[in-house]
């Protein structure tokens, strides 16, 4: 560019301009519904107290009522914490995230209790690392018979005949590998939560999935930098990716049906939500 170098101050003030436009970013008000929410993971590496650890950046993405996702929010931390998961879900509360119905996650440590308790919404445990932990039970020789058997679940059109092939799919397993039959048993509900919303959403419902690529991108980022020196700096980097493809999404047209949605989010009056009655704010009255 011609320059012979890049002086101090200016590098500050490049990185003050980032952090301000980041900051407004991620710490925006959230208006209206959100039934939908996933939250993922990609593991970075930061110095800390002359230490080299692994932290967790954890994405917030959320569809709103009119079938829209945006990226709502980005936390760092130790991802196994119930405090840290807490602390993250409280803050998007505290910027206006509300009406969401189903969360879906993989199965972090203390995530479900922070959920429930701050959300008051249904967990949706990702579909594609439950196989993968399912088929740990399986030896390699077998496991794709067994994968074949276990997605017959997920091909039903009703909850009610999902449930039905997965007990008789758990009862097949549980005569070869007891472990797994035990642990289909034990994670039969959170697999299947997303059966219970509207059948045009699902395929975007049972999984972390959606956010594949946005990991992927934030880890190619990442990957030149290497080893963060601080908690800042990777705010700086990875929300700026975050924030150029919150951008791109605007431009895109929407993310799911809008119609799906008129059953999961309460009617207003006068501009205030209206509290439906218990039998209409289930997933199935979508």
């Amino acid at each position: 560019m011609g320059l012979s170098g890049i002086s101090k101050s200016t590098v500050s003030k490049l990185c003050k301009d980032i952090d301000d436009r980041v900051g407004a970013f991620l710490d925006r008000p959230l208006t209206g519904d959100w039934p939908y929410l996933w939250l993922d993971a990609t593991y970075l590496k930061q110095r800390e107290g002359g230490r080299i650890v692994s932290v967790a950046a954890i994405i917030a993405v959320a569809v709103d009522g009119e079938g829209k996702r945006e990226i709502v929010g980005l936390h760092i931390g130790p991802s196994e914490a119930e405090t840290f998961w807490s602390t993250f879900l409280k803050s998007l509360v505290r910027r206006g995230l509300r009406g969401t119905k189903l969360v879906i996650s993989d199965a972090h440590e203390g995530l479900k209790a922070a959920i429930r308790r701050v959300m008051g919404a249904t967990w949706q445990r990702c579909r594609v690392h439950w196989m993968r932990n399912a088929l740990a039970y399986v030896p390699k020789g077998q496991q794709s018979m067994a994968s074949a058997s276990l997605r017959q679940a997920f091909l039903q059109d009703s909850p009610e005949k999902a449930k039905v092939v997965w007990r008789a799919a758990a009862d097949q397993m549980r005569e070869k590998w007891p472990r797994l039959g035990q642990f289909m048993d034990d994670s039969e509900h959170d697999v299947l939560a997303y059966m219970g919303f509207p059948e045009q959403h699902r395929a975007k419902l049972h999984s972390t999935n959606p956010l594949e690529r946005l990991n992927k991108e934030m880890k190619r980022r990442a990957d030149v930098v290497g080893i963060f020196p601080s908690e800042q700096s990777i705010l700086r980097l990875i929300g700026a990716v975050l924030l150029e493809q919150n951008d791109e999404w605007q431009l895109q047209h929407r993310y799911m049906q809008a119609e799906g949605m008129a059953g999961l989010i309460p009617p207003t009056i006068d501009g205030e939500a209206t509290p439906l009655p218990s039998a209409q704010i289930t997933p199935q009255a979508a």
